[in-house]
């Protein structure tokens, strides 16, 4: 198994964004990363923070959409 790539180790995180009506999550950990789509921002808030528990992280990160070009 000579040619096995080992996976990349990625920072436990939790992230949420909100792109066109829609709420997205991503969750991070240090072997597999999933996106979470929602309609509501407290459901999403609400999956965002019981994963941040999970993971025992201090803050869920809020990302912004980049400002529009004019």
């Amino acid at each position: 198994m000579s040619n096995v790539v080992p996976i990349r180790k990625a920072t436990p995180c939790v992230e949420m964004v909100e792109a066109f009506g829609e709420w997205s999550v991503r969750v991070a950990e240090e072997d597999q990363e999933i996106t979470r789509s929602f309609v509501r921002e407290s459901f999403a808030l609400s999956f965002a923070e019981g994963q941040r528990i999970r993971l025992h992280l201090d803050k869920v990160v809020r990302l912004q959409d980049p400002p529009a070009a004019a």
